[in-house]
């Protein structure tokens, strides 16, 4: 019959999601908390659409990251190239999405962004640095 690990049922994380104010952990004014999440979820692509205001600034961003853990490269901030690697956990539950691109000093920053189901909720770990520092925010997020 073979191993039943390998089969491992790794959630759909499709649909629209909003961001739950009250029970995510954002980091002040800084923070890089979408407003909202559109995903599309296939065998071995994840589409994560991003919608959410930076300091007063609406944005929309579309990123399409391959599931095999393969690099795939998105836009980045200001015309530059996100490189990023998406990774299931061992357990199938989370997926871990390590991204890093430029920042305006020559520099590079890092994002790690991880994603699970709570119950009925997406919820996104996100932690960033640079030189700029560290920042980690915890996002939940209710279908809608």
């Amino acid at each position: 019959m073979g191993s039943m690990t390998s089969m491992a049922q790794s959630p759909d994380f499709s649909g629209t999601w909003k961001l739950n104010n009250e029970k995510s952990t954002l980091f002040d004014q800084f923070s890089l908390a979408p407003s909202q999440l559109i995903l599309i979820q296939t065998a071995d692509s994840l589409m994560v659409e991003k919608h959410g205001n930076f300091q007063g600034q609406d944005y929309v961003t579309k990123d399409k990251f391959s599931l095999d853990g393969k690099e795939c490269i998105n836009a980045g901030f200001m015309d530059s190239k996100k490189t990023s690697t998406a990774v299931w956990s061992e357990d199938g539950k989370t997926l871990t999405i390590l991204s890093k691109f430029p920042t305006q000093d020559q520099g590079e920053a890092t994002m790690k962004e991880v994603l699970q189901m709570a119950d009925a909720n997406l919820k996104l770990e996100l932690n960033a640095a640079s030189q700029m520092g560290e920042m980690a925010e915890t996002y939940v997020l209710d279908k809608q």
